[in-house]
């Protein structure tokens, strides 16, 4: 429908009472029954819940009054809902967001510390370069025992009497 065409019954309905619109709803809903090419969109759960609400209040004839007075209260608490619902979305992106960013963290850090150790690793596979010699030493059981040093302690003579003669 265009928008002239939806300006144009939005002036017709506006004088009418409550009553009168409830009329004009009720045959809307039935054109549309009868003879709609596609479905009106869903409205959201807020809304479906008013029109309920709505529509069992008039089921049981009461008066347009208090019926405009409820839903009038109704989108009002839907209106606070759904700031809510707005509210809890937008803290549940964030903590989706910052999970994202600290999940990435930690991959970061596992794989610098799967690199540093894959590097520990490798270092330690590789053997050290042999030392330098400048001459070749002769095996253990080729070696000499080393000198034994002079002792200061006299020698025994065979009198058994000091050197000193005495």
């Amino acid at each position: 429908m265009n928008e002239t065409l939806k300006d144009r019954i939005v002036r017709h309905l506006e004088p009418l009472t409550d009553e009168r619109g409830y009329q004009v709803l009720d045959y809307i809903e039935f054109l549309e029954s009868k003879y709609a090419g596609s479905a009106a969109p869903s409205p959201s759960v807020f809304q479906r819940f008013t029109e309920g609400v709505e529509d069992t209040l008039r089921a049981g004839k009461v008066s347009t009054t208090a019926i405009a007075e409820t839903v009038g209260l109704l989108n009002k608490a839907v209106g606070v809902l759904s700031g809510v619902a707005a509210a809890g979305k937008s803290m549940a992106s964030d903590i989706a967001t910052a999970g994202k960013n600290v999940a990435s963290d930690i991959a970061n850090v596992a794989t610098k510390a799967a690199e540093a150790a894959s590097a520990a690793a490798t270092a330690a596979a590789t053997p050290p370069p042999p030392p330098a010699t400048t001459q070749a030493s002769p095996p253990a059981s080729e070696q000499q025992p080393p000198a034994t040093p002079p002792s200061s302690a006299p020698k025994p003579t065979d009198s058994g009497l000091p050197p000193d003669g005495g």
